[in-house]
């Protein structure tokens, strides 16, 4: 695991497969230096004529990804500055989304709140029963209205309403993936790499053109998403000055 304040991300191009990894100290959650990077890295390598397929993973064999960072978040002294924040995760999901390239997510094991919008940006994901979901932002006054476009788009209104309103409880992998958000489970991470191996390499093998159609036609019905994800950084922005939300961060912080 990296030990960098700001994290670190990698990008590693073999076969026409992108491997793009990020890290964190703390359980690879996402500074917004850490977030930009993402965002400008996933256009990069969508622009690259010698990528077919990105495959997004995470450091470690524990978090996937803990989220925004919490220094950070509990920072947030302004409405621009708490829009700003939460713009993070909504650029980088409409990276994802208008990348050109289908992006394969390896989840080895919990992720939590904006990592759970990761995931389902995802265009297929494969997981370990390590996996285990949940959003939390309930219960410190906000909520999952960044990703819940792209959670939703996944598993459905029941299950972001169920993921969302039991905020304190984990959803394991194998819910996950009955709702739609993984499309495989295992039940090491040796059996998981081996299948993100397989899968990466097969559709690096097709034609680059058909993948390009494909990701456009997935993502159908998107196209106002640029819009609505700053409004829901914004309403987010507004919700984490509140009294109720400076209360709950500061007992988190005890």
């Amino acid at each position: 695991m990296t030990t960098r304040q700001n994290g670190s991300l990698y990008t590693q191009i073999q076969n026409k497969i992108a491997t793009i990894e990020f890290g964190h100290p703390a359980s690879n959650s996402f500074p917004s230096e850490l977030l930009e990077r993402l965002r400008k890295e996933l256009i990069s390598v969508g622009q690259n004529e010698d990528v077919a397929v990105i495959v997004l993973k995470s450091e470690g064999d524990r978090a996937f990804c803990a989220g925004a960072s919490f220094d950070e978040l509990v920072a947030i002294s302004n409405l621009e500055e708490g829009k700003q924040f939460f713009s993070g995760f909504a650029n980088v999901i409409n990276a994802m989304r208008t990348c050109g390239k289908l992006i394969i997510g390896r989840i080895q094991g919990k992720t939590v709140g904006g990592g759970v919008g990761l995931a389902a940006a995802c265009d297929y994901v494969l997981a370990t029963e390590h996996a285990a979901v949940k959003l939390s932002e309930f219960t410190i006054g906000i909520g999952p209205f960044v990703i819940e476009p792209a959670v939703t788009r996944k598993i459905g209104v029941a299950g972001t309403s169920e993921l969302t309103l039991d905020a304190t409880s984990w959803k394991n992998a194998y819910w996950a993936k009955d709702k739609g958000l993984y499309a495989k489970v295992f039940e090491t991470q040796k059996e998981l790499d081996e299948e993100v191996a397989l899968l990466s390499e097969k559709l690096a093998s097709y034609n680059p053109d058909a993948l390009s159609e494909m990701k456009k036609a997935l993502w159908k019905g998107t196209e106002n998403w640029n819009s609505l994800l700053a409004e829901r950084a914004a309403v987010s922005g507004e919700l984490v000055l509140s009294d109720f939300t400076k209360k709950a961060l500061e007992k988190f912080k005890k």
